[in-house]
């Protein structure tokens, strides 16, 4: 097999197991919707409740249930509040059942659930457990600033994972490759991301230290990882331990959930509307 084809091959392999570990991440976040399906008149009725939205619009939480007989009623109340339950009833258009969920400010929570029922029996969609699902409300990012930052990250993560290969195979591009990792991820995390950030929730940065916010303090552990392990391969190209070490770094931040310990407003220190 030639040099070539190898390297495409480990290209590929770079590229499959990205894909992979961006899909994970996204997946296991807090804002990824809460999917499954419940049974009411021996009737299969499948969900898909959104646990993130905009603020500068009320939010649509819709189910799709066909059979007219049966009703949906949602309880609601704002996350980390003394607030009380709050009861209203979905508006049926054809076959789903809507409701507009008043929207909240940046980082404000709402957490709810879902009542089905045809005046006989009932069936309550909610997160495992039959727990409340709460969404968090955001402001609108501009695409502009959103897609760069979103194909910057991903880059870092295929340049790390395929620098690490590099290495194991005693390649000659290990410390090029390191390179292009920071290249992507420093825009992507600590200039983008901020960006990101300052859209979304009015703050730049709510890591380390001024805050807990994991997302951002994973950014800052993934920079530094391959910054260190770059300053390493420079002085030995052949350092193997670094390049490797940073990369698996890499995939233990990815597959923390995104967004976790993220901004979010506490409501009992305000007043209860």
């Amino acid at each position: 097999m030639s040099a070539t084809t190898k390297s495409v091959l480990w290209w590929i392999f770079a590229v499959v197991f990205t894909v992979v570990a961006a899909e994970y991440q996204k997946m296991t976040g807090p804002t990824y919707p809460v999917n499954g399906k419940t049974k009411i008149n021996n009737q299969e009725v499948k969900y898909s409740l959104i646990r993130t939205a905009e603020n500068d619009k009320d939010a649509e939480i819709s189910i799709e249930v066909p059979d007219e007989s049966v009703s949906g009623t949602i309880l609601y109340k704002r996350f980390k509040s003394n607030d009380s339950i709050t009861s209203a009833q979905m508006l049926r258009s054809g076959k789903k059942l809507s409701f507009m969920m008043p929207k909240q400010p940046a980082a404000g929570k709402i957490m709810y659930k879902i009542i089905l029922s045809n005046g006989v029996q009932q069936t309550t969609v909610a997160a495992k457990n039959d727990n409340f699902i709460v969404m968090r409300f955001k402001g609108p990012v501009p695409l502009y600033v959103l897609i760069p930052h979103i194909l910057c990250m991903f880059l870092g993560l295929l340049f790390s994972s395929r620098t690490a290969i590099e290495s194991l195979i005693k390649g000659v591009r290990t410390y090029k490759y390191a390179i292009m990792s920071l290249v992507f991820l420093i825009p992507g995390g600590l200039i983008l991301g901020p960006l990101v950030q300052k859209y979304a929730f009015d703050a730049y940065w709510t890591g380390w230290p001024f805050g807990h916010d994991l997302t951002d303090n994973k950014t800052l552990v993934m920079v530094l990882a391959w910054a260190f392990a770059a300053y390493k391969l420079k002085r030995d190209p052949s350092n193997k331990l670094w390049p490797v070490a940073a990369a698996l770094i890499v995939l233990v931040v990815y597959l923390i959930p995104h967004s976790m310990f993220g901004s979010e407003i506490d409501y009992t220190k305000v007043p209860v509307k």
